[in-house]
């Protein structure tokens, strides 16, 4: 077993889950929304692999739920940023307060 506590890897996803979610509702640049989702979602990645390495039987399905979420977080990555480029050229600005109609 690791000398790390659980603990530790906890309280870091919590620390990395806050960060991400203050980001995501405090910030107007859209690009940063994106990168404090990522952060929310590789917290719950880190939540997901303590358990299952820590819990009361270890097993492997905490690392397996964890690439699912990495595959559907680099295809929401994929999918924002071609949205944030098409808005990007109707309107240019990458600012969230801006982009409120598709009109120019």
């Amino acid at each position: 077993m690791s000398s790390i506590p659980a603990s530790s890897f906890l309280l870091l996803a919590i620390i990395l889950f806050c960060i991400g979610l203050y980001g995501a509702l405090t910030k107007r640049n859209t690009v940063v929304v994106l990168i404090s989702i990522e952060l929310m979602l590789n917290a719950a990645n880190i939540n997901l692999v303590t358990f299952s390495k820590y819990g009361l039987t270890p097993n492997l399905t905490g690392h397996i739920f964890s690439l699912f979420v990495m595959a559907v977080a680099a295809a929401e990555a994929a999918v924002a940023l071609a949205i944030l480029i098409a808005l990007y050229r109707n309107k240019p600005t990458i600012l969230i307060d801006e982009m409120d109609d598709l009109k120019h």
